[in-house]
């Protein structure tokens, strides 16, 4: 809390929100000449500054960057499940509510994920979008053995199978198979870090999302170095209601994102807020921008202060 007032709050406190591009560089400025701030502080707030304009313009968010469309498809996106028929129905549960993809979290090791990755595509049929995130730990040749596999099983992309730093095991994956290799969602430096990705051919498509990558500004930022370099930038789950609303919204201002990615169970991740997912996606599995100024969605502000509070009081006990 006192880093937050003494390091953070003076950054913003008394700016005005058309300074969002000079707040965004002040803050990486703080990252290097103080101490390395968590990767999720300054996304919030840079989403924020973009939300009061837009509402200021009157604008739902993606028509005040610039909209390109106003919908897009959802996939589903698993946790880490126990079984392989836990993946299976999962799969076919979202299927049915009319989801026009899903992606797999396999629970490893690369062999069970073969397996898991198998099970699913025989369950729902060649039609369904199928990826796969095993955020693992794969030697080079596991993760060539598992790529190739899902070639045969006409998945769309593999994302993650190594660390996002392994720049050069990512390079010599991605020359040896056909699959979208996808990576740098966990990668530090906003686009900054994307673009190193990029110069050494280590991944087909890169990952950013408001949260990990600095907000709106650096997302955008990331999405459009990702577009001049003939690539889309997919938009990693804020796991967090209003922040993955903001993702809608840029990803409804750029043409090289295809899909929204929704963490399931999703009544787990939309706190705090007070819409459901549901109220924006359709029966035919995609997502619509809100159509409200700014963000155009509701915060459960009292869910907000209760949670504080109560982290005040365990800290206090502490």
């Amino acid at each position: 809390e006192s880093y937050l007032e003494d390091i953070i709050a003076p950054v913003i406190l008394g700016r005005n929100i058309a300074d969002r591009e000079r707040v965004w560089h002040d803050f990486w400025n703080i990252d290097r000449h103080g101490a390395f701030f968590p990767v999720f502080l300054p996304g919030p707030i840079d989403v924020a500054l973009w939300d009061a304009a837009a509402k200021t313009a009157e604008l739902p968010l993606h028509k005040f960057i610039g909209s390109y469309r106003d919908k897009l498809p959802v996939y589903a996106s698993s946790l880490w499940l126990a079984t392989v028929e836990e993946y299976v129905e999962e799969a076919l549960r979202y299927k049915a509510k009319g989801f026009k993809a899903y992606k797999i979290h396999p629970c490893g090791p690369s062999d069970m994920d073969m397996a898991i990755h198998a099970a699913v595509r025989e369950a729902v049929g060649p039609e369904m979008i199928l990826m796969s995130d095993p955020v693992a730990e794969y030697t080079l040749s596991e993760a060539i053995k598992v790529a190739r596999h899902l070639e045969t099983l006409n998945f769309r992309w593999l994302e993650e199978p190594f660390r996002d730093y392994e720049l050069d095991k990512y390079a010599k994956l991605t020359a040896a198979v056909d699959i979208e290799i996808v990576g740098t969602e966990t990668t530090r430096g906003g686009p900054w870090g994307i673009a190193q990705a990029i110069k050494f051919d280590a991944v087909n498509t890169v990952r950013a999302d408001v949260s990990w990558k600095a907000g709106v500004t650096g997302t955008l930022k990331s999405c459009h170095l990702a577009e001049a370099h003939g690539m889309n930038c997919e938009l990693h789950t804020t796991t967090m209601g209003p922040m993955d609303m903001a993702n809608v919204h840029v990803a409804c201002a750029v043409r090289n994102s295809d899909f929204f990615e929704l963490f399931v169970p999703e009544d787990t991740f939309q706190a705090p807020m007070k819409q459901s997912y549901y109220d924006f996606i359709d029966a035919e599995g995609d997502i619509h921008a809100p159509s409200g100024h700014g963000l155009g969605v509701d915060i459960d502000w009292d869910l907000v202060e209760n949670a504080c509070r109560s982290h005040r009081v365990f800290e206090h006990r502490s």
